[in-house]
């Protein structure tokens, strides 16, 4: 059977509205133990990703009030997506090229192909035991997780 990002990704992707503070962010992001929230505006759309990479480079090292800078003024945009269905190779590919370490997971085959379905990071493939011994999708791996941790 054939890996695909629908096998390897996180299933549960937190949100966050894009006029919350940063401070609430990251007090979530710290309560549900992951790196990441999907910003939503007023109409749930996804919109953007904040990282805690994001706060720290945007906003740690110019010593700014995390209470008093919203979401959308630090988020990530445009969000980068892959289809459940594309291979691990696909979504390293697409990580390298964007240079992320965040993919959100939709499935093409939906009525509502702007829904997320779920995310996947390097971690993930690391977690993921015939994909990480995989020697094809090594190198490509290795080069993203060089930038990760």
């Amino acid at each position: 059977m054939t890996t695909i990002v629908g096998d390897l990704m996180r299933k549960n992707v937190y949100t966050i509205e894009d006029s919350g503070s940063i401070q609430d962010t990251a007090k979530k992001m710290h309560d549900k133990k992951v790196s990441s929230l999907l910003v939503l505006d007023k109409d749930d759309k996804p919109i953007g990703l904040v990282t805690e990479r994001d706060i720290v480079r945007k906003l740690c090292i110019k010593d700014v009030r995390t209470s008093e800078v919203t979401n959308k003024e630090i988020m990530s945009s445009p969000l980068i997506t892959i289809d459940s269905k594309s291979s691990p190779s696909t979504a390293t590919d697409l990580m390298l090229k964007y240079n992320v370490r965040h993919l959100l997971v939709i499935d093409d085959n939906s009525e509502d192909t702007n829904k997320p379905i779920g995310m996947i990071t390097p971690l993930d493939f690391m977690r993921y035991e015939d994909y990480a011994r995989d020697e094809d999708g090594k190198d490509t791996l290795e080069m993203i997780l060089e930038y990760y941790i």
